[in-house]
């Protein structure tokens, strides 16, 4: 994966960690009871991230000249690839204004 997709994955891991109120990402699976915001957070982050390997692999068996690999089903997987990694970007920028308004409530 590119340095833009891993830093933004990054920064999704850290945001549902500490929405689950611990300091890693592997936190997040520990510290929230089962059907939790977080455990969401964190499985579409996982989602995004298995979409991603898969594009990648078959992009390279492709690449390779492997047999089955057709380029249309290349480009389909890219497709769901980039347009799952773009919704958690939204999800993450959606995130950080609800955070940052918030924390700008007076009391």
């Amino acid at each position: 994966m590119s340095s833009p997709i891993q830093s933004s994955l990054q920064t999704l891991q850290t945001l549902a960690a500490q929405a689950a109120g611990g300091t890693k990402a592997a936190s997040v699976h520990t510290s929230v009871g089962a059907g939790g915001f977080a455990d969401e957070l964190a499985a579409s982050i996982d989602r995004i991230n298995r979409l991603q390997q898969q594009a990648g692999a078959k992009g390279l068996a492709f690449q390779s000249g492997a047999p089955g690999v057709e380029l249309d089903d290349l480009m389909v997987d890219m497709q769901k690839a980039s347009l799952a990694f773009q919704m958690g970007v939204q999800v993450r920028n959606r995130l950080v204004s609800a955070y940052r308004d918030i924390m700008n409530m007076q009391v």
